[in-house]
């Protein structure tokens, strides 16, 4: 069991990772550069952890305890301490390295590092640290208290000991269920996944179907309990967009290629859910289709 885990990011993935690691037991320490994330992310779990209370999941006593044991910051060297840190930043391979190389300073020569990222390659994000054998994948899925589901990536380098440390993790400390994925663009939910929304997409693109059309036509001829339209807005449309272009470049294949008007519509800033607006608009009592 880790007792003491870094979390990189306060955002949807971050504060949810923070959660389900404070609620195994682990003293958890979520970094972001700007004190307002974080009082958000803090804000954030109260509410989801309430909810678990409501339905019995949880105890009160439990909410309270995990709470006090998340600690917040900006400063790297509160990490000195971790057995292991999560990167839970943007989808952005530049971004990821500089967080990277601002992290390893402070680390202990034992620790692992872990990254969330959805679809980069972990072997290459390995290779910018001084550790690419304690190194690892571990990607969660939205909202990550309620998802099941955890991938493990092993990159190139993650030695056996990391693999299986970060499996425990995954499994015996936090109860998930894990799929091992190989290091390919995407792992396994989002190569399969993100072409399904890129395609409905494009059916919107063409003409083909309104929004409504087709995320009724998914949910009753697929029994998808979100459509692919709204699936995308609750992803954020960023990410729906970051994903596809890692997917294009690195398999070089034209089928990944992004739809123009996804394009559009992270150009616009309709991103979804987080900004109010994406293939829906939610600023209103239901939310409603923009096209």
């Amino acid at each position: 069991m880790f007792k003491t885990i870094g979390v990189i990011g306060a955002g949807q993935m971050g504060n949810g990772i923070a959660h389900i690691c404070a609620l195994s037991g682990a003293v958890v320490k979520m970094l972001d550069v700007d004190k307002a994330p974080l009082d958000e992310a803090l804000n954030l779990i109260s509410q989801n952890l309430d909810r678990q209370v409501d339905r019995d999941s949880i105890s009160p006593e439990d909410k309270d305890a995990a709470l006090s044991r998340i600690e917040t910051g900006s400063d790297y060297a509160m990490f000195s301490d971790c057995d292991l840190v999560v990167e839970s930043a943007t989808e952005n391979e530049e971004l990821k390295r500089e967080i990277f190389r601002d992290l390893i300073p402070h680390l202990r020569d034992d620790a692992i590092i872990a990254t969330n990222t959805s679809s980069i390659s972990v072997t290459r994000l390995a290779a910018n640290t001084d550790r690419p054998d304690r190194f690892c994948g571990v990607h969660f899925l939205k909202p990550v208290p309620a998802m099941r589901l955890v991938e493990i990536i092993r990159g190139l380098a993650t030695s056996e000991d990391t693999f299986e440390k970060c499996r425990d993790f995954a499994e015996k400390q936090l109860g998930k269920t894990v799929a091992i994925s190989e290091d390919f663009p995407g792992f396994i939910v989002n190569r399969i996944l993100l072409p399904m929304v890129n395609e409905a997409i494009y059916t919107l693109y063409e003409g083909v179907g309104t929004v409504t059309a087709i995320d009724t036509a998914m949910k009753l001829g697929t029994k998808h309990p979100l459509g692919p339209l709204e699936l995308a807005d609750f992803i954020g449309l960023d990410t729906c967009l970051a994903i596809l272009n890692v997917l294009h470049t690195d398999l070089a294949d034209a089928k990944y290629r992004p739809c123009p008007l996804l394009v559009k519509y992270v150009e616009a800033g309709w991103l979804g859910v987080k900004t109010g607006r994406g293939f829906y608009d939610y600023s209103g009592d239901q939310p409603r289709p923009t096209r």
